[in-house]
């Protein structure tokens, strides 16, 4: 089944905070974030916190994943922001290799201005393949989120990670992020009957079977369509629970794991909000849907 975590808080450290926050919201997968998330400053980290990170989730048995910052953009028009956008991706790839991790998260990009998809597309097949091909085979694996749709996104529809997969080729490295909330940002009907499945048959038409690496489970502030990436607590939003269970049971997530980033924050309780989602999602997945609608409530 889906081993359920959540982007976890590492203040303190990637093991002294990452792993007690582990615990706190008892996450069976981890995401983090081994920089500054809003910044270009590439960091060599701790090689102690990181050697007790990786220990300490092998000791759990708990899939980690890295996320990499939010400005990384491939598709840029400014030479500048692609320069930095490789150097940061291959860092944080090889910082995954060396924590053990099964992947790295990057969200898809934009094209930013007119007329510019073909153009941004050449730039992954130019800048970014060299990396995946210089990668070890053994290391993780570059996950592709598609976005909220906003901006001329590259890749915000499942559909749309067709050409984005062309342009790199297929590398055997490469993978998928799939966030409920900005699938449903881009117009994915997640709450139709049968939705959130036929959107994940759609994935693996796409780009093949076993491809999707990591899911990220967020419930939405926004209508359907709405192109805004904006997260909340899983059943207070307009996907609501259901389609979590539909998620849950996708033959497409058969040993993939789930996080949330959803509200940490629950009653002034800095980890409660992770740890009632994680609970939540759990129930769903093991069939205890009367649980999980009272934990949603």
């Amino acid at each position: 089944m889906p081993p359920i975590g959540a982007h976890v808080q590492i203040k303190g450290g990637l093991a002294s905070g990452g792993l007690a926050y582990t615990d706190a919201v008892a996450a069976r997968a981890v995401q983090v974030f081994v920089g500054n998330p809003r910044g270009w400053r590439l960091t060599a980290g701790d090689p102690r916190q990181d050697a007790l990170f990786t220990a300490g989730c092998a000791e759990r048995g708990v899939p980690s994943f890295v996320h990499t910052p939010f400005l990384v953009n491939v598709g840029s028009p400014t030479e500048a922001t692609i320069e930095q956008s490789i150097a940061t991706i291959a860092h944080n790839l090889a910082r995954g290799a060396r924590l053990g991790c099964q992947g790295v998260v990057v969200h898809a990009g934009s094209a930013v201005g007119e007329d510019r998809y073909e153009d941004a597309l050449r730039q992954l097949h130019e800048r970014l393949l060299p990396v995946l091909e210089a990668a070890p085979d053994d290391g993780p694996r570059l996950l592709v989120e598609p976005t909220a749709g906003g901006g001329r996104s590259l890749a915000a529809t499942v559909e749309d990670l067709g050409p984005y997969f062309a342009a790199l080729e297929h590398h055997p490295l490469l993978g998928v992020c799939f966030d409920t909330c900005h699938a449903w940002a881009a117009g994915h009907e997640l709450t139709a009957p049968g939705g959130m499945a036929a959107t994940l048959d759609a994935l693996e038409a796409t780009v093949g079977p076993g491809r999707l690496g990591l899911v990220h489970a967020n419930d939405s502030l926004d209508e359907c369509g709405s192109k805004r990436d904006r997260h909340t607590t899983i059943g207070e939003g307009s996907i609501g629970v259901a389609p979590f269970a539909e998620l849950l049971a996708h033959p497409s997530l058969a040993g993939v794991p789930v996080v949330v980033e959803t509200p940490s924050e629950r009653d002034g309780v800095a980890s409660a909000g992770h740890a009632a989602d994680i609970a939540l999602l759990c129930s769903l997945r093991d069939g205890d849907a009367a649980a999980g609608e009272a934990s949603a409530a």
